[in-house]
């Protein structure tokens, strides 16, 4: 079974009778809605309107398989548990079926002849064992007694404390192991139930792993590969925990787990190592072949970061950042630059993450063809990144050996004078047995935030999705801004991204020149018109044919599900899109462009706020 076999089974096991499930396209790496994020970082993220209570154009049962992309740890990469980006297969239920059906599935899926035909003797299961919130989770235990139960197999309620006692298979464990939410303080939150592969290759170490294995041991021999979560509880500004009125269900599995022990179990690799799979192999093949560099040796560390960080720079790419000084274009470089310094590490001395970032796309082409399609500006892109990185790389790792002690101090001066990120420089002093004074290197670096880590891993650590009043008011404004470039400028104007916050909106478009101040004024002019006539915004579900029948417009290399929203606002503008909106322009405030920059080779970029 190849990757793209288990992508399309999952699917079809959850669309096909008597499951019945929609299934719906993975949104974008970039959240078009959601400030509180650089990346999209879990399944959940573009449906929490619809966990929240909006109702979805396909209905209440849905399946996917989402790209996401975790930032907070990059640094850990190079084991077998961290990926920065990753695929996730989910199945989601919006009020309709709950812990029977999602566990009875979940059984089914995994252990079934017809389907993946897992050994059910390898499964374990972790539950939640209840606390002064919320009782601990016998409903599930039940189910997935039923479900062993229907196998022949006795599954006893153990205790991880115990470790692996006879007959033990369901493990309760506290909030920190199987409890989801809220994203904030408040909000919806539940149990969730967690499902292990025993993989049987025993690496405890009591000095280690603490004195006994358990399925949440980190020592290895049990994989977790799919997480149910039930959303039944909301959490109130009181900390009180309240039954929810719509009663949720998401799902995740990992694409990475689950295709490494597929192909341990068919033989295809000799240990259940993602980045064995064909997922990362063409990479490190690569390298392989050119520079004899084989997965398994002392380099295998760098040979994982490397794979993992090229993957995830060409799906950012793809997805439309481009390597920058802050937020997500920051992220990119980071991630381009600490593989080529690793490439450097084991050898590689010439321009080389071309060929990587093509056997990628040959990976994963026919999953996601937008891989294709943007082929040439992926290779454009680190090709360019790579030729500035390796021009001041020499000089940089010269001038930090000069030094047998780094300090907060000398990381600035070498950022400011070589470019050297601030985590390249921590990496390098690690390696030294060092430990840099971060608070020392914020002090020097004073107000430029570009590689304060709060970008990645404290503002942006995720969360439900902005709806407040502004939010809201702002990208409703995007959809009258588009309408209103295409009047100025003509109608190759197309949307090429968005990004609202709290306090402004970013909005990119295909335009091969600078707008003139001319453009701007009108362009301004011809949005506050359409407000200052408190146009009605309406929306219907109908067919993606039937949108673009009506002229509604799309985002160019978007995928989206049969059926979809259409705004419409008066007789301006009309747009496929999942909301949020106002209801009556006449409410959003005044609109200004405050400035205006190109973004990439003929895209343009608009920042604008709304005054009141």
């Amino acid at each position: 079974m190849t990757h793209t076999d288990l992508r399309k089974r999952f699917i079809r096991f959850f669309t096909s009778s008597p499951r019945n499930h929609k299934e719906i396209p993975s949104a974008p790496l970039v959240p078009e809605n959601d400030p509180t994020v650089l990346f999209i970082t879990a399944g959940m993220h573009p449906l929490v309107p619809y966990l929240m209570g909006e109702t979805h154009p396909l209905g209440k049962r849905l399946v996917d398989v989402q790209k996401s992309m975790r930032t907070d740890d990059i640094e850990e990469v190079g084991d077998l548990r961290h990926f920065t980006f990753f695929e996730m297969l989910g199945n989601w239920s919006l009020g309709d079926y709950f812990k029977k059906e999602a566990i009875s599935w979940s059984f089914e899926f995994l252990t079934s002849s017809k389907w993946l035909h897992l050994d059910p003797s390898k499964i374990y299961i972790s539950v939640f064992e209840g606390d002064s919130d919320a009782l601990r989770d016998d409903e599930s235990i039940g189910f997935w007694q039923e479900a062993f139960e229907k196998v022949g197999i006795e599954a006893k309620v153990g205790n991880p404390k115990d470790g692996m006692t006879p007959g033990g298979r369901i493990f309760p464990y506290p909030k920190s192991k199987n409890w989801w939410g809220p994203a904030g303080t408040t909000g919806p939150c539940g149990p969730d139930t967690e499902m292990f592969f025993d993989t049987g290759l025993s690496m405890h170490n009591s000095e280690t792993y603490g004195p006994v294995c358990h399925i949440n041991c980190d020592c290895g021999r049990f994989v977790e590969i799919w997480n149910d979560v039930f959303m039944q509880y909301n959490k109130k500004p009181d900390g009180n925990f309240e039954p929810l009125q719509q009663k949720n269900v998401d799902t995740g599995m990992g694409m990475e787990r689950l295709t490494a022990i597929l192909e341990w179990l068919e033989g295809k690799i000799p240990d259940p190592d993602p980045f064995r799979t064909e997922l990362f192999n063409p990479v490190t093949e690569t390298i392989n072949k050119v520079y004899f560099q084989k997965y398994g040796g002392e380099n295998t560390k760098s040979l994982r970061i490397i794979a993992d960080h090229i993957r995830a720079a060409v799906f950012i790419i793809s997805d439309g950042v481009v390597p920058s000084n802050k937020e997500r274009g920051y992220v990119l470089r980071k991630l381009i630059r600490r593989a080529v310094r690793h490439l450097q590490l084991i050898g590689v001395k010439n321009p080389f993450i071309s060929p990587l970032a093509m056997a990628m796309i040959e990976t994963y082409k026919s999953d996601y063809p937008e891989l294709s399609q943007n082929k040439k500006l992926i290779k454009e892109t680190m090709e360019q990144e790579e030729t500035k990185f390796l021009a001041t790389l020499s000089r940089g790792l010269k001038e930090i050996e000069k030094h047998s002690i780094l300090t907060g101090k000398i990381a600035f001066d070498i950022y400011q004078s070589y470019g050297f990120p601030w985590e390249m420089t921590a990496e390098i002093a690690h390696e030294k047995g060092q430990q840099i004074d971060r608070a020392q290197f914020e002090t020097e670096f004073k107000k430029h935030q570009e590689l304060s880590r709060t970008a990645t891993k404290g503002v942006f650590k995720g969360g439900l999705q902005d709806h407040s009043e502004t939010t809201t008011s702002l990208h409703t404004a995007t959809h009258l801004l588009q309408e209103a470039l295409r009047e100025i400028l003509g109608n190759h104007v197309r949307q090429k991204g968005s990004h609202i916050t709290a306090e402004r909106l970013r909005f990119d478009f295909s335009h091969p020149a600078k707008m003139t101040p001319e453009e701007i004024k009108k362009t301004e002019d011809l949005v506050n018109a359409q407000i200052k006539k408190n146009l009605p915004v309406s929306m219907k579900v109908i067919d993606l044919k039937e949108a673009a029948n009506e002229g509604a417009l799309t985002v160019p290399g978007v995928n989206y599900p049969e059926k979809v929203k259409v705004y419409t606002i008066g007789n301006f503008s009309r747009e496929v899109c999942g909301g949020p909106h106002v209801d009556f322009t006449g409410k959003m405030g005044t609109f200004k462009i405050i400035k205006e920059e190109a973004a990439s080779a003929n895209v343009r970029r608009v920042y604008a706020i709304l005054t009141i």
